[in-house]
C-alpha cells in the first residue's frame, strides 16, 4: 500500500511556511503528549501534596511514544536515533500500565465515597 501522501505537505497549511505533512502533526502530537504527561503528574502531585502518578501520565507516555515511534519509523525522517529513543519508552510505558491495572485495577483514580 501506497501512503507517499502521508509525506507530502498539507494544502490548506502551506501559507505558514512550513512542511507539515500528516506524519509530521503525528510525531509533533506523539511529543507534545509525551511531554505534556509532566503537566498531568505535577498537577496531580500538587493536589495529593506528594508525587503521585495518575493512570493518565502511562497512558500519554504510551500513546505519545507510540506516535513519535511511528513517525521515526514510516515517514520519510526514518531516523535511527528517533525509533531507539521512542522505542523503549513505549515498552516501558505499556509495562508499568500493565502492573498498575493489575495492582490498582481498572478504576483507581474514581473517588470512593
Amino acid at each position: 500500500m501506497d501512503f507517499d501522501f502521508m509525506n507530502a505537505p498539507i494544502a490548506w497549511l502551506e501559507w505558514t511556511g512550513l512542511h507539515m505533512s500528516p506524519w509530521k502533526i503525528i510525531g509533533l502530537t506523539g511529543a507534545l503528549m509525551f511531554g505534556g504527561r509532566w503537566l498531568v503528574q505535577f498537577i496531580a502531585s500538587r493536589k495529593h501534596g506528594k508525587p503521585v502518578i495518575p493512570r493518565l501520565f502511562w497512558y500519554m507516555s504510551l500513546a505519545g511514544s507510540a506516535m513519535t515511534l511511528s513517525y521515526f519509523i514510516f515517514s520519510q525522517k526514518q531516523d535511527s536515533v528517533g525509533v531507539v529513543q521512542n522505542l523503549f519508552p513505549s515498552f516501558t510505558a505499556a509495562y508499568s500500565l500493565y502492573l498498575d491495572i493489575k495492582h490498582r485495577g481498572w478504576h483507581r483514580d474514581r473517588a470512593s465515597h
